[in-house]
């Protein structure tokens, strides 16, 4: 199957669905419809709450795309790729309706991210998450921002520096990323749309003024998370980086 994203809208739930062939990886492309189609979302009256998932059973997101990130040859390139990450999570914390996130197995690096800048966050229990980016010699620079303020900055810098080691979903579920952790797919989906359902029942105005209260203090995020590109848009270009990104490949 090919890559996409998709947008389903039904009794004010739109359902934003990604997915990628590669474990749900997300390259540039990808990022930036991803991206477009959650300000679409927000800007469409008749939606009134948003579910995002990615397409398959196992892998929420494996994170960067690999391919293109070895394909970086310049800090420019660099900067426009690993701002695909923080464009996604700027348009979430910015869209006035509320995300829930659907998280139905592992999550890394960048999926982590787009996790975290969900509003309410469910999961099943093979949703283990990683922060890898230090194993290939970068950080979590984009994306940590998100995460540091849904974990807080000891689980958030606990997972970045062991850089190795997936944490179980119930694990992620007691440092608040994840609100409730099922069995199965098909408890966490009906979960999900009970909760969807009723959250449309309530005044959406006052939905859009609690998201603001939620995210306040982010303000600063589309230039916060720029600079933070351009961090992490220069430390894959090291000569340390690259050479591992090759045992890797």
């Amino acid at each position: 199957m090919e890559a996409y994203v998709h947008n389903t809208i039904n009794k004010g739930i739109a359902t934003i669905e990604f997915f990628h062939p590669t474990h749900n990886s997300l390259p540039e492309k990808i990022l930036t419809k991803l991206a477009n189609t959650i300000k679409e979302a927000g800007q469409d009256n008749t939606v009134k709450v948003i579910i995002l998932k990615s397409g398959g059973h196992r892998t929420f997101c494996a994170g960067a795309s690999f391919e293109e990130l070895t394909a970086i040859n310049d800090s420019v390139a660099g900067k426009a790729f690993f701002s695909g990450f923080a464009n996604v999570i700027n348009e979430m914390r910015k869209c006035p309706k509320f995300i829930i996130g659907r998280i139905q197995g592992k999550t890394v690096g960048g999926g982590v991210g787009i996790a975290a800048a969900t509003d309410y966050c469910m999961a099943t229990k093979f949703a283990a998450i990683k922060l890898s980016e230090l194993n290939v010699g970068i950080g979590p620079f984009v994306v940590g921002p998100a995460v540091q303020r849904k974990l807080g900055l000891s689980a958030m810098s606990q997972i970045a520096m062991d850089a190795n080691s997936f944490y179980s979903a119930e694990w992620a579920k007691q440092k608040g990323l994840f609100s409730q952790v099922f069995e199965t797919a098909d408890e966490l989906d009906a979960a999900i749309l009970t909760f969807a359902t009723n959250l449309c029942t309530y005044n959406p105005e006052a939905m859009a003024e609690m998201k603001k209260v939620f995210w306040a203090g982010t303000e600063n995020w589309d230039r916060l998370l720029a600079e933070r590109a351009s961090i992490s848009g220069r430390l894959v270009l090291s000569e340390f980086t690259k050479e591992t990104l090759k045992k890797f490949k």
